[in-house]
């Protein structure tokens, strides 16, 4: 029975090449991406089924999953991929804007996960990646919006990896460093200039397809230009003086 993958942003980048490489290894994917063209051009090239929808919107995640279902009756793998820089000014503030990238990047994956998980469940169990950045584990003033919004989507997965595991599903993410995708297009010749090496699309797909099979619960992996992904780690934070551990709420 081949394997079943859902992936977000697929019309291009980090999205594309990791729908290429589990395609590779005989998965059948349901592509979605807001651009309809690419979306279908990459579902073809695949052989796979495709869904033109904006991730912000809760309904698209819940049509994603159905598509999966009524094609391949199953779902093993999601990887929620889709996301957009900030570019949010705070001297002049875009209060559209501004919720576009948190719909985008945080409402995309608390909707794709919820969508994912009664299926995922269903079909015995299976694994999430989430897609976040080295933004989600420092302090990038680059682009403050968008450092908010990865730093969510990390608490997130930390947060859901107990829960998850014990509904046999996997929860991880990817933080990859700058990656030569349109996200950073329009920066590349700054990078080219400096010296500084961007990731692959496909260096991060590879990472991606890794995290499908941690078996730590949370795991981040982080990427970066001539390196193994790593996983990162928290050094904690202090507990109370006598060393009481909080109760279960």
């Amino acid at each position: 029975m081949s394997t079943v993958a859902l992936i977000t942003g697929a019309a291009s980048g980090i999205g594309a090449a990791v729908a290429r490489r589990l395609a590779r290894g005989g998965a059948r994917c349901v592509i979605v991406d807001v651009d309809a063209e690419g979306a279908e051009r990459v579902a073809k090239e695949l052989d796979g089924v495709w869904l033109a929808a904006d991730v912000s919107a809760e309904e698209s995640s819940l049509e994603a999953v159905a598509l999966a279902e009524r094609a391949y009756g199953r779902l093993d793998l999601v990887h929620l991929n889709a996301g957009i820089s900030g570019g949010v000014d705070f001297a002049h503030f875009d209060v559209e804007r501004y919720r576009k990238v948190v719909g985008v990047n945080v409402d995309g994956v608390v909707f794709g996960v919820r969508a994912a998980v009664p299926l995922l469940t269903r079909s015995g169990g299976g694994a999430i990646v989430v897609t976040a950045s080295l933004a989600g584990l420092v302090g990038f003033d680059g682009d403050p919006v968008y450092t908010m919004t990865k730093h969510a989507v990390v608490g997130l997965v930390r947060a859901l990896a107990g829960p998850l595991a014990r509904q046999d599903v996997r929860i991880g993410a990817v933080c990859p460093g700058f990656t030569d995708t349109p996200l950073v297009a329009d920066s590349k010749e700054v990078f080219v200039d400096a010296g500084f090496p961007l990731l692959s699309a496909e260096e991060v797909a590879a990472a991606v397809e890794s995290a499908f099979y941690s078996e730590v619960p949370g795991s981040l992996l982080v990427v970066q230009p001539g390196r193994q992904p790593v996983p990162y780690r928290y050094a904690g934070v202090p507990g109370p003086a006598g060393g009481q551990r909080p109760p279960s709420l």
